[in-house]
């Protein structure tokens, strides 16, 4: 194993740069519970278990010691930087689905700091993106990202493709800031829609009847609605979870799988 690494020290150095750079950017893998040695050997790993499957990955005959090599290699941790920034934005569209409706049940104020999405979020973001991993690691999420994903990469995609197929990269992450948002409306609209209903509702109720103090009576509703929206809608906030991280993985791999096919080193 040594010396086949040392015979193919410049292919597994660039193979490895991408997976690092995955890792080190991918939901869930780049959270600090983990250690950074666990990380470094994840990549390293993975590296050593892609490398017969690197077809596009070229080192071109560049010296191992040189600018261009280094270069080559910021490249490649480029493209996987891109890649653990795009499953990042399918992860993003939880949590903001819960921040959409934790001000409106009078949850705004409770923002914590969510160790798995490294941000401020507030209680019912760090719920479904509590959710949202858990449906990931049921889906073989982790299989999909470095066979689907990664592998899928380094035979379609390379530094060249990189330049070349710029273009439809940063449509594909333009496409995901949008996908974020409209994802996040749909996950959060049901339960968002139901407390708009019921803060109309308890303020006709307030104007109605002045005497009732609708400030100590309206939040206990709103919560207790939102937690009953939320019991009743998990089944099919599961399976929409599921659909969005399919279609993310997808979507990376049909991109890939063009950009490659444009180079003529696709498979």
């Amino acid at each position: 194993m040594i010396r086949e690494l040392l015979n193919q020290a410049p292919l597994f150095l660039l193979v490895a740069a991408r997976a690092l750079a995955l890792v080190e950017t991918a939901p869930l893998l780049s959270s600090e519970a983990n250690p950074q040695i666990a990380r470094v050997a994840l990549a390293g790993f993975a590296a050593y278990a892609a490398m017969p499957g690197a077809q596009a990955v070229n080192t071109g005959g560049i010296e191992l010691v040189s600018i261009s090599f280094v270069f080559l290699i910021a490249s490649e941790a480029l493209i996987g930087v891109i890649m653990g920034f795009f499953i990042t934005l399918i992860f993003s569209a939880f949590s903001t689905a819960g921040q959409f409706f934790s001000l409106q049940m009078g949850f705004g104020a409770s923002e914590t700091f969510d160790p798995l999405a490294q941000i401020e979020n507030p209680l019912m973001g760090q719920y479904l993106n509590l959710v949202a991993m858990l449906v990931f690691l049921s889906l073989n999420g982790f299989s999909e990202l470095f066979l689907g994903g990664f592998l899928r990469s380094l035979q379609s995609i390379n530094t060249a493709a990189l330049a070349s197929g710029r273009e439809e990269i940063i449509g594909m992450l333009l496409a995901g800031l949008s996908r974020l948002f409209l994802d996040a409306m749909v996950i959060s609209m049901p339960i968002l829609g139901t407390l708009f209903l019921t803060s109309l509702a308890t303020g006709l109720i307030s104007k109605a009847a002045p005497q009732i103090n609708i400030l100590t009576e309206g939040f206990p509703i709103s919560i207790i609605t939102a937690f009953f929206l939320i019991f009743s809608t998990m089944p099919a906030m599961v399976e929409a979870f599921g659909r969005v991280i399919n279609a993310g993985f997808g979507a990376i791999e049909t991109l890939y799988t063009q950009i490659g096919r444009q180079i003529g080193g696709g498979v």
